[in-house]
């Protein structure tokens, strides 16, 4: 699905202790295996009831009650390619596909990992560390 112009960023800060009333019924059980704290979501739509977030490739409905809105962007989201700006010596950059997007609340940073040939990197990347390729 294209992303709506502009991209609306925020966090979700459900845990199961709220209970389910927040998550669309058919969004739960995928929704609770995400562990959405923390993580930045992409608001892609919106109706009376519900908004329409997404995660990587998924999307969820869920009562906007808990979505924040973040006003400070992270500088790359789901599916840019990207490549690292600084390997260790002797091996080569990793280079692939953001995957997940992490916040910190603390210093309002965003930490990333990405997909390299269709294998997730272990290393979670500041921004510095990487660049559109």
């Amino acid at each position: 699905m294209p992303r709506p112009k502009p991209v609306i960023y925020g966090l979700y800060s459900w845990t199961p202790d709220y209970g389910f009333r927040y998550i669309h019924p058919a969004n739960r059980r995928s929704f609770e295996w995400l562990e959405p704290l923390g993580k930045v979501f992409e608001k892609i739509d919106e109706t009376d009831d519900w908004i329409l977030l997404r995660y990587d490739e998924q999307q969820f409905k869920v009562s906007g009650e808990l979505f924040k809105e973040l006003y400070d962007k992270p500088p790359f989201s789901f599916g840019d390619l990207v490549e690292e700006t600084s390997p260790e010596d002797g091996r080569a950059a990793h280079r692939g596909l953001i995957s997940d997007v992490y916040w910190d609340e603390a210093t309002s940073t965003a930490t990333f990992q990405m997909v390299e040939k269709k294998r997730k990197v272990k290393r979670v990347f500041e921004a510095e560390e990487l660049r559109f390729a």
